[in-house]
This record gives C-alpha cells, sequence and structure tokens, in this order.
C-alpha cells in the first residue's frame, strides 16, 4: 500500500460546480467549496522536508492507493511533455504596447481537464496590450469565460466616447441586417450563401487583436449582448476620453462579474446555455491581468495568482519585484477587511480554517456566487433547476452576503530601463518556488540565450527551386528548435524546474521524469496546474521614455525658476 502526500488546500474539486447537489456533503478539506469525490482520507503526520513549514503545517493529508508505477519516460519524452503547450510570439511593433517585445508562454494541466485558462491581446483602439492568467476551481467553466469576456469590457471602459459611439453605430447597423434577413451568419456558411444568392453579414465591432489562440465563439455569440449593453451605459454616462485604466480594470472586472451572477439569473431560449450559464456563476476563477501602454505597467489581482517584474540590478544580479498580494485568510489587510465588512458577532466565522467561512481559500474572486448570493436567491434558482431542498448547499454561519468580491487590487509601475521582465503565473507555479529563483531563472535564461542566426536571404539571380525553398525551411526550422536539451521558451523552464526541483532546488531528472508519468487522476494529488506567461520589455523603449520623462521634468524646473526670477 503507497501512501501519498495530498495537499488539503489544494484537493481537486470535481467539473460539476454543483457537487454538494449530487448526495456529497460538502467538506472543509476541499480547496475551493467542490468535494474531492468519494475518498475517504484521514490526517498524517508528515516530516519536514522543506525546510520552510511543514508539510502538515501546509494542509498535506495522505491517502491510502493500490497502483502500480508508470514505466519511466526518456528524455525526448519529457521533453515532448513539457513542450506540449508552450507558445510564444515576438509582437509586431504596433501590438507592443509601447514595451513589450515578446511573449512567452506554457501551461502543464494536474486536473483533467485543465482548470487554468491564459489569453494576451492588444486593444486595438487604445494600442494597450492585455496579458491575463485565470485560476479557474469548481471546475473550468469561469475561468473559461472570463478569459473570453474580461478583455472586451476592459477595452470598452478605456473608449472615447466618439469611438463608443462608432461602435454602437457599428452594431445597430449590423442588427438591421439581420432583421432584414437574407445574411449568411457565420463565415463557414459562405459558400452556401454564395450558392443561395445569400450576402456575408459583416462581423461585429473589433475591439482586440488576440496573440495566440483566439476565444472561441462562446464571447462572439452568447454574451455579446452583455457587452454592448456595458458600451451602452458608458455612452450614458459620457466619459470623454474613456476612463484612466487603474478606473477601467476595476470597473470592468466588476461588470463582468455582475454580468455572469446575472446571466445565471435569467431565462435562456436554450436549456443549455442556460446550463452552462450557472456552471459558469457557481464555479469560480481568479485573475491576474497586466496592461502594458508605453511606461506604464498596471497589474488587477484578484484572488492568488502572482506578477513579478524581473529588474536587472547594477551588478547584473537580478532582483524580483512583486506586483501583486494573494487575496487569501494569509493576507492580514484582507482578513481585516472581510471583518470590517460583516458584523462584529461574524468576527469569528468570516474567516475560519485559513478559509473564507471555513471553505474557499481565495478572499475574492469571479463566479462563486453561493457565497454572494442571498439565501433567498441561491433558493429560487434551485428550485428552479430541480434541486429544491437540499438545505447543506449553503456555506455554514452565512449570515450577510456578499462575503467574496471580484474588485481587483490595482498595481502602477513606471517601466525603467533595468526592469526587463514580467512574469504572471497561476498559484501552480508560486506554491513550490519563491519569485526570486523564478526572476533569477528567467533572467539567467536570458542573458545565455543563443542569438537566433538571421534567417538566410532568398538567393539572387535565379529562380527560387523546391531545393532551396526546402532548405530555407529546415535552416529556420533548426534556427528555432532547442538545443542541447536547452529551453528556448523561459515559460518551459520555470515549468521544469517546478516539477522536477528536488530537495535542494535544482532540477532532478529522474524526479520530473516520474512526476510527468503519473496517470492523470493522480497527477492532481501532487501539484496544481500550471500557467504562467513572461513578458519580455523592450528596455530600450523604456530607456527612451525614461528620458522623456527627465527632460520634462528639468524643462518644468526651468519653467519655474524663470517664473520665480519674473
Amino acid at each position: 500500500m503507497v501512501r501519498l502526500s495530498i495537499p488539503l488546500n489544494r484537493l481537486a474539486p470535481p467539473t460539476d460546480p454543483w457537487p454538494q447537489l449530487q448526495g456529497h456533503l460538502l467538506t472543509p478539506l476541499s480547496p475551493h467549496g467542490g468535494s474531492h469525490g468519494r475518498v475517504r482520507v484521514t490526517l498524517a503526520a508528515v516530516p519536514n522536508s522543506t525546510g520552510t513549514r511543514t508539510l502538515a503545517q501546509r494542509g498535506y493529508i495522505s491517502l491510502p492507493a493500490e497502483r502500480k508505477a508508470s514505466p519511466p519516460l526518456n528524455p525526448e519524452q519529457v521533453d515532448g511533455i513539457l513542450r506540449t503547450d508552450e507558445f510564444e510570439c515576438e509582437l509586431e511593433r504596433e501590438f507592443r504596447g509601447g514595451t513589450v517585445l515578446s511573449l512567452h508562454s506554457n501551461q502543464l494541466a494536474a486536473n483533467t481537464p485543465v482548470e487554468d485558462r491564459r489569453t494576451a491581446a492588444t486593444c486595438l483602439h487604445t494600442g494597450g496590450l492585455l496579458v491575463g492568467v485565470f485560476d479557474g476551481h469548481g471546475g473550468s467553466t469561469c475561468a473559461q469565460a472570463v478569459s473570453e469576456r474580461l478583455f472586451g469590457y476592459v477595452a470598452s471602459a478605456l473608449l472615447p466616447q466618439h469611438t463608443l459611439l462608432n461602435l454602437e453605430a457599428a452594431a445597430e447597423a449590423r442588427e438591421a441586417a439581420l432583421q432584414e434577413g437574407g445574411w449568411a451568419l457565420l463565415s463557414s456558411e459562405l459558400g452556401q450563401a454564395q450558392g443561395q444568392g445569400l450576402a456575408y453579414l459583416p462581423a461585429p465591432p473589433e475591439l482586440l487583436r488576440w496573440h495566440g489562440p483566439a476565444p472561441g465563439g462562446t464571447a462572439r455569440t452568447h454574451y455579446s449582448e452583455s457587452l454592448r449593453t456595458f458600451w451602452q451605459e458608458l455612452i450614458d454616462l459620457d466619459n470623454g476620453e474613456g476612463l484612466g485604466v487603474r478606473d477601467a480594470l476595476i470597473t470592468a472586472f466588476k461588470r463582468l462579474d455582475s454580468d455572469i451572477s446575472l446571466e445565471a439569473q435569467v431565462p435562456w431560449e436554450h436549456p443549455s446555455l442556460a446550463r452552462k450559464a450557472r456552471r459558469t456563476a457557481f464555479s469560480g476563477c481568479t485573475a491576474c491581468v497586466a496592461h502594458v501602454h508605453g511606461p506604464d505597467l498596471h497589474v488587477a489581482n484578484v484572488g492568488d495568482s502572482r506578477a513579478v517584474l524581473g529588474v536587472r540590478r547594477a551588478d547584473g544580479s537580478w532582483s524580483a519585484l512583486s506586483l501583486t498580494n494573494d487575496h487569501s485568510a494569509q493576507n492580514e489587510k484582507e482578513v481585516a477587511r472581510l471583518r470590517a465588512e460583516h458584523p462584529m458577532k461574524e468576527r469569528k466565522t468570516v474567516v475560519r480554517g485559513g478559509r473564507l467561512l471555513g471553505l474557499l481559500m481565495p478572499t475574492r474572486a469571479f463566479g462563486d456566487v453561493r457565497f454572494k448570493w442571498s439565501v433567498e436567491l441561491q433558493r429560487r434558482v434551485l428550485d428552479e433547476t430541480g434541486y429544491a431542498g437540499r438545505q447543506y448547499f449553503f456555506p455554514p454561519n452565512y449570515h450577510t452576503p456578499p462575503y467574496l468580491t471580484a474588485k481587483p487590487e490595482i498595481t502602477h509601475h513606471r517601466l525603467r530601463p533595468q526592469d526587463e521582465f514580467v512574469v504572471l503565473a497561476t498559484d501552480g507555479l508560486w506554491e513550490v518556488m519563491h519569485r526570486q529563483e523564478v526572476v533569477r531563472l528567467v533572467g539567467e535564461h536570458l542573458d545565455r540565450a543563443p542569438s537566433r542566426p538571421a534567417h538566410q536571404p532568398l538567393p539572387r539571380g535565379r529562380p527560387l527551386t523546391l531545393a532551396d525553398m526546402l532548405a530555407l525551411l529546415q535552416a529556420r526550422k533548426a534556427a528555432l528548435a532547442p538545443t542541447d536539451g536547452w529551453d528556448r521558451n523561459p515559460a518551459t523552464l520555470l515549468v521544469r524546474h517546478a516539477v522536477g526541483r528536488g530537495e535542494w532546488g535544482g532540477v532532478e531528472p529522474d524526479r520530473l521524469a516520474r512526476m510527468l508519468a503519473l496517470p492523470e487522476d493522480m497527477a492532481r494529488l501532487h501539484r496544481d496546474d500550471i500557467t504562467l506567461t513572461v513578458l519580455r520589455m523592450d528596455t530600450h523603449a523604456a530607456a527612451r521614455y525614461h528620458h522623456h520623462a527627465r527632460d520634462e521634468a528639468e524643462d518644468d524646473d526651468e519653467d519655474d525658476d524663470q517664473m520665480r526670477r519674473a
């Protein structure tokens, strides 16, 4: 019998956001309010092998398991697994947000399916770059919806009044065309439409240029009316040149969470859409989003994902600057905030056992409406879905909701020449790696990264042959391929260290192979989903902004001196 160590605070929630409604009582052992299933768990004392907190203090338990070890993976298989979901791109100049050269991202699942999400996009009308990581719990539905929709809300909130009016005019024209009929709605229908003499309906107004895979059709269809209603209300408010970045981020986060809540309450034309809306609202996710525009970096955070800035010191070493605070019971300011928002009689129950109401790890999150709705509203929704009478669905000591918010904490940083990269990651990385180690690894990776050979020029003076094309493609592929086991993508390097790190901090190849060989239903017992994106900054652009700001300040000082002398 093998005994496995499992983190109490990270037990895998089920994919169904309402596990309690299936006959399994809610247990405080679940990390985000879900039940782990039908296993019986027992506390176990685990020795301190980490040098920081004991595993028992970190919330580990032991679980018996009858399972034979999987066959070992060879190095090629290990590299293949680690690089399956890696992504990187060099941004075109007009989509950089002014100071971001490239994006490097990776994801390694522990849950099946993975509950994390990641997105990156440029706001087409304002030029700012948005990058986000989203950590779902109780399933992936909420994280999927937020990753698809949030950037559209942010982009809308940043728009000036005249652009919002143009967007609404385009939407009205599209709506009128739909009402007239004779339009093909989807690009896949274009051929059929031409055969029937139908015209192709133009796409709705675009707000974003996505980098990497764009969100699916959900954001473009079922929820487009919610976004349109949002920008119509912004038009009514007439904010002139648009909200500032800080206010836009706060407004967008709160409004999307409100729309997710409302959509779970209203009737839908199709039952499947109603079920999806409720799954989105009853599951949850944290979010960490960076907005870069010129020298200004804003980070909006809800939950326990983090953003860290990699700073090169004068001596060439690396320093890690935290850009976020965890929203959890380990943050004394968060606990004080929660206690101040509820009556004194709830002082001992609002945060209990290191969790919100003894159940939820993050103290801020999207979705999770059972920590936001009144008991009466929850009963009504449960009645409509056929789950009436399931009293144990409600959290204990639930007296004065809402207990949970999606209002983000905003950090602003003005980029300097020494600020070389930003790492955004879900807690699956930060649970096992310190921010200073993360920054050191990425910094050293950038320092030793082999320079890419320039693309070979096309042959001149003769026609290009197939052999020439093949040789060029092979040369470019070789230039982009990892060499000698080196991870070209710094995000992949961090995943390798997070999963394969030994007791002394380095990567142990045998341990890495064993961890990656774990079956899907066992991987979650050892670690969480890991999702991260590294933003490599344009230090030369930051230097130009820095010098320009300094010159302006000196000019202002001279003007002040002249006025005083006058």
